[in-house]
């Protein structure tokens, strides 16, 4: 499905004259310091299969990847098939780290307050699995940030994740998901991303990609096609205008 095929006019909302008619975040590595955490526990997973890899080359191969979906290249690596209960021990060291651990990513609150006080719609689009992407946003207590209260007086969620897509970042599903459930165009959707991946993802979906780089490199993130780089969140308010 193209982009354009994903939308019609009667899915599609009239904004304000505003650049963007919606900001759409990525999670883990922009709005939440997870990666160095998750990326510790995968690379002591991955050694204890007998994977001579170090945290660096780990990092790199799967940064912005969801891990089940990477499976297959993890058993060539090994030479062998994995554990049958290896995923899903993997899930339950992972969530028991980012409980114990995770952070929101400085500044980041501040940000997102500075964008909302604009008018423009706001939503989260994680490669993760909902599970995760929950877990962590509640944590920090950043979720409230991603709610608005329905007709019927119940939180609704600006929250889309792998979970509710076909297949997971760097192809485009879960953000061509949230323009089409928030109502706008990807054109006027603006995406804020950390890895090369999630960059990719953004780019496929026709939408304009800003890459934080504060922990990754910046480079890396523009070859990758993000338009916008910066490394401070305190930026990002001005960078939307």
């Amino acid at each position: 499905m193209t982009t354009s095929q994903a939308f019609s006019s009667s899915t599609v909302v009239a904004t304000p004259d505003r650049r963007f008619g919606c900001v759409i975040f990525d999670c883990d590595g922009v709005l939440v310091d997870s990666e160095p955490i998750v990326n510790r526990v995968l690379n002591r997973m991955l050694n204890e299969l007998g994977i001579d890899i170090s945290l660096e080359d780990s990092t790199a191969l799967f940064l912005g990847r969801a891990v089940r979906e990477e499976l297959d290249t993890i058993e060539r690596m090994r030479g062998a098939p994995l554990p049958e209960n290896w995923l899903s021990q993997w899930l339950v060291q992972r969530n028991a780290a980012l409980e114990a651990e995770v952070e929101a990513v400085p500044h980041v609150r501040d940000a997102i307050a500075a964008i909302a006080a604009t008018g423009v719609p706001l939503c989260v689009a994680s490669g993760a699995d909902r599970i995760k992407v929950k877990l962590q946003l509640t944590r920090t207590g950043l979720v409230e940030l991603f709610q608005e209260e329905g007709d019927d007086g119940r939180a609704r969620e600006h929250i889309f994740s792998a979970t509710e897509v076909e297949r997971s970042k760097p192809a485009p599903d879960v953000y061509l998901l949230a323009a089409r459930t928030m109502g706008v165009e990807p054109s006027r959707c603006a995406v804020i991303e950390d890895s090369p991946a999630g960059i990719t993802a953004g780019v496929a979906a026709g939408m304009t990609v800003f890459g934080y780089a504060a922990r990754n490199d910046a480079t890396m993130l523009r070859e990758a096609g993000a338009t916008t780089i910066f490394t401070d969140m305190r930026e990002l308010p001005g960078l939307l205008a």
